[in-house]
């Protein structure tokens, strides 16, 4: 894989870090790119896919945390493999920085350059490993005050609320130390879970799949051993059942489709106690990747109902249902339903008391958008909105609207049920007790409900 070109933009369109590795695309690429994204508009789309061409340019990007990381090159190279790789060099440089914002990048971009010069050598991948670059690696990073930090990833969430868990993984950077020279022993355990769900028009799932990775972000000196364990009933793959055969799932624990681990495990006693044992390498890094098909509880219920008011006029009803216990807070839910082509105005009403929710009606696309700031579990949430229509509409209208699709994230919460059961360090002596912390996250990857 060859890479011409590498630069990180703000959403302002500033170059905040640029590398020609070649010297084979035009400087002016970095102009080309953010014109391009910001002024997307084939097909419909509201933003530019994360790869096309130019001019004979091939533009690769990702956003993360509001930053384009983007790639250039002129040669054909494997799409998803470039994109693997913008991926990875933002995760190494989070873990030498501590936190990615425009004002970490800025402050330490002597480190980000040397950190790319090592990565990416004459536009050739040398390496992306947190823990084989510290060897090549000799500027200190100049940590970013906490106070000015933005949450970046799912793990940010953990910061929010004095009765979460501590994020200081989020942003604590491998190689700095605490003030005054201390380093502070603990390790962080992330269960991430990215669901997906389509539910029918009758309220019925269609479909549900789970996609789930344990993080690990360790800041242990010496690098002891790790054990980690899970479910002891745990059971990977269904014996030949079908993955629509649910029978059995009540009773059976934790039935994972299939999973993958990272090299550093060793799997000597998975299958008789379903433990791992590693050495945790340095920086942020998946211990298990997984994948879960069996029957499960979904987060939210929804339900949408669209009535006719007159020749020109609808009205929608959408409510939504946390089925989650009433200790767990989800929060940034995001409801959004795409209405007929027709409509020209809606208007919108919600119930007593609605604070922190907001409507909107994006009239470019007819999109109709509701935000919540947050939902406690147990709680119920209903939307009314009037839409008026600058034709009379023919037919069922529901076949010209919806579906009705949701994002959110709920922290300390799973719906697999995978749990890490204890996190054993070995120890170098009796007094040595490092802090442990093992945090739960659910978000939505596909959350869609029929109308």
């Amino acid at each position: 894989m060859m890479i011409s070109q590498f630069f990180v933009l703000s959403q302002r369109g500033d170059n905040i870090v640029f590398r020609d590795y070649r010297a084979e695309v035009p400087k002016g690429s970095t102009e080309t790119f953010f014109r391009k994204v910001k002024f997307w508009k084939e097909d419909g789309n509201a933003e530019a896919p994360p790869i096309f061409n130019v001019d004979g340019v091939n533009y690769f990007h990702v956003k993360v945390v509001g930053l384009y990381f983007v790639a250039t090159t002129r040669v054909n190279v494997s799409p998803s493999l470039v994109l693997e790789l913008l991926q990875r060099i933002a995760r190494v440089i989070k873990d030498y920085l501590g936190v990615l914002n425009e004002d970490s990048f800025r402050k330490n971009f002597v480190l980000v350059y040397e950190l790319l010069d090592e990565v990416i050598d004459f536009g050739y991948v040398q390496t992306t490993s947190t823990e084989v670059l510290k060897s090549y690696i000799f500027n200190e990073p100049i940590v970013v005050a906490p106070a000015r930090l933005q949450p970046i990833d799912p793990a940010a969430i953990f910061t929010q609320g004095a009765k979460r868990m501590p994020g200081t993984a989020v942003t604590k950077s491998v190689v700095a130390n605490e003030p005054g020279g201390r380093r502070r022993e603990e390790i962080f355990v992330d269960i991430i879970e990215k669901i997906s769900v389509t539910f029918s028009s009758s309220g019925y799932i269609l479909t549900s799949e789970i996609d789930g990775t344990i993080q690990m972000k360790s800041y242990l000196s010496g690098n002891p051993e790790i054990r980690l364990a899970l479910n002891e009933d745990l059971n990977i793959g269904r014996g030949g059942r079908s993955v629509y055969d649910y029978r059995s799932s009540s009773g059976s624990g934790v039935i994972l489709d299939d999973c993958n681990f990272h090299e550093s495990v060793r799997l000597d006693s998975f299958d008789s106690d379903r433990t791992l044992s590693l050495v945790p390498p340095d920086g942020e890094f998946p211990v298990m990747n997984y994948r879960m098909t069996q029957e499960f509880k979904p987060p939210f219920h929804v339900n949408t109902l669209i009535e006719e008011a007159g020749r020109l006029k609808a009205e929608v009803i959408i409510k939504i249902r946390a089925e989650f216990p009433s200790d767990i807070v989800a929060n940034t839910i995001t409801v959004q339903m795409p209405l007929p082509n027709y409509t020209s105005r809606a208007s919108f009403e919600l119930e007593l008391g609605a604070a922190g929710q907001r409507t909107d009606f994006k009239e470019s696309n007819k999109i109709l958008e509701w935000s919540l700031k947050k939902i406690v579990g147990g709680g119920e949430h209903t939307l009314r909105a009037k839409l008026t229509f600058s034709q009379e509409f023919h037919g069922n209208i529901t076949k010209e609207a919806g579906p009705v699709s949701m994002t959110f994230t709920i922290p300390m919460y799973n719906v697999s049920k995978l749990q890490v059961k204890y996190l054993q360090i070995a120890k170098k002596s009796s007094s040595y007790n490092p802090y442990r912390w093992v945090r739960y996250v659910t978000q939505a990857n596909s959350y869609v409900a029929r109308i």
